[in-house]
């Protein structure tokens, strides 16, 4: 999984799946899901996301797995 922000458009991508998306759902106002070919979600977008989450922090428990950053 990967969160993907992007300041020029202030959107935020959360990447569930490497699959591609075949299919997008506006599911409210600024929020779509996205869908592969076989229905499965593989990706969140989260538009004018600064004011809709809290971007200054992110708290991961207990997760099984490596977390790594980006810059």
């Amino acid at each position: 999984m990967k969160l993907n922000y992007y300041v020029e458009t202030d959107s935020l991508y959360i990447e569930l799946s490497e699959q591609p998306s075949a299919e997008t759902r506006e599911v409210s106002d600024g929020v779509n899901l996205d869908y592969d070919a076989k229905g499965n979600l593989v990706g969140i977008d989260i538009d004018n996301a600064s004011k809709k989450v809290r971007l200054e922090r992110l708290v991961l428990n207990k997760l099984p797995s490596e977390v790594t950053s980006a810059a």
